[in-house]
């Protein structure tokens, strides 16, 4: 059921560890790049509540209710990967990662519901922790695959506007994991009709039409549970402090800790090759803390908010430590730390959620909660990055992974506000 998410997840780690890398090959400042990532966002503050309300409202004896949209999705995503890096201009690229962040968001939060949809309470940390463990397998094969095409001899250096072919077949690669992985977990995943299909029949009859479904998402978002609230609060820094790494990762640690800045060098090129590297730490950490997470939450019952604030904490000293330190190697220690707090957000919050909403709904409420992923991002490709670091901190670029940092200790903060016990804890 969760082996999609290792596709979904090479589209997203590939995204999020290069786009900024091919935004800057086809010549755009270091302070431009944020607002490059803006359409993305945008498009899914607008497509994920729709998709999760669609998805909550299908079925089909033979696809399912969720499946469908893991097609589309998958299709959309790997024509935008396999494309993305041979955009000959700027607003090209833009365009791309618009296309892709979309896509792969339509399989994303259908996926997530379906795990609420097949396991019971009691089960949802450890198959949300599960699913991590899927996504952080994904984001270290996937970071590193440039840094490994470089290694069998395929050039990470182009002409000026040009990106180099080992991000190129990368791209390839991760498209076609996605697109395999998907149509894998689509023809082996079962998925349950309805309790009462015919009662289901008549209550989408009788709410059928596009006003209505608007209706009724907007009716969803103003009735969002108070833990739904509490957790949006503690996903708004989250995702602000990653959507600073996978925007200003590569220029910062090129700049700070390489000292290269000319992105048609070979010292650059091989230093983002390295930035990709260190970026697959985080992913392969996440990887162990959720293997672990997996064995604890199989055998015992966990407080959620207690391991998602120290996980955060950890991923906010990790941020902040890349400041100071002066070897490279260090950086490994750094993403370590990271990788503790991505495995989970990527768990713990969706597990939170999950006891909290209406099962009827979980696909709608899924999607609306992304809203919290998204905002943020918007907030930051508005220019909330720029004015915040160099405000709180310097003009230095690499002060926007301390940012990053500190806003994640905020998130870990924002936890103690969540005080329902049937959410914090396993049932």
């Amino acid at each position: 059921m969760s082996f999609g998410f290792l596709g979904i997840q090479f589209g997203f780690a590939l995204q999020g560890g290069f786009m900024s890398r091919i935004f800057q090959t086809l010549g755009a400042e270091k302070d431009a790049i944020p607002i490059l990532w803006i359409a993305a966002p945008l498009t899914g503050l607008i497509v994920q509540p729709i998709v999760g309300y669609l998805s909550d409202r299908t079925w089909h004896p033979k696809f399912g209710r969720r499946r469908p949209f893991f097609l589309i999705g998958a299709i959309l995503s790997t024509i935008a990967l396999f494309f993305a890096p041979y955009s000959s201009a700027l607003w090209i690229a833009a365009g791309s990662l618009w296309v892709l962040d979309a896509s792969i968001n339509i399989s994303m939060e259908p996926f997530r519901a379906l795990v609420a949809d097949k396991l019971p309470d009691s089960q949802r940390s450890y198959g949300f922790v599960v699913q991590t463990l899927i996504i952080g397998i994904g984001t270290w094969i996937a970071s590193n695959l440039p840094w490994f095409m470089t290694q069998i001899g395929i050039p990470n250096t182009a002409d000026p506007g040009v990106v180099p072919d080992s991000v190129k077949f990368a791209f390839a690669i991760g498209a076609l994991v996605l697109f395999s992985s998907i149509l894998y977990t689509i023809l082996t995943t079962e998925e349950y009709p309805p309790a009462d299909l015919e009662a289901f029949k008549k209550e989408k009859e009788a709410s059928k039409g596009f006003f209505t479904g608007v209706k009724e998402i907007f009716k969803n978002i103003a009735s969002m549970p108070e833990v739904m609230k509490k957790l949006g609060l503690v996903q708004f820094f989250s995702w602000f402090a990653f959507f600073t790494m996978w925007s200003f990762a590569t220029p910062a640690i090129t700049e700070h800790i390489f000292k290269a800045t000319d992105t048609t060098s070979v010292a650059y090129n091989n230093a983002a090759d390295s930035v990709g590297n260190y970026l697959g730490t985080y992913g392969l950490v996440s990887m162990f803390f959720a293997l672990i997470l997996a064995f604890i939450t199989s055998k015992v019952k966990i407080n959620r908010k207690l391991v998602h604030m120290l996980s955060l904490f950890a991923g906010g000293f990790g941020f902040i430590l890349i400041y100071f330190i002066t070897e490279p190697w260090m950086l490994h220690i750094c993403f370590a730390l990271v990788g503790i707090a991505w495995a989970s957000i990527l768990s713990m919050p969706y597990a939170m959620l999950s006891s909290a909403v209406n099962p009827k709904q979980m696909g709608v409420y899924m999607g609306i909660f992304n809203m919290f992923i998204v905002i943020p991002q918007i907030v930051a490709s508005l220019g909330g990055i720029n004015f915040m670091y160099k405000l709180l901190f310097g003009e230095e670029v690499v002060f926007t992974m301390v940012l990053a940092g500190t806003s994640l200790i905020i998130a870990g903060f924002c936890n103690l506000f969540i005080t329902n016990r049937a959410a914090t804890h396993d049932g």
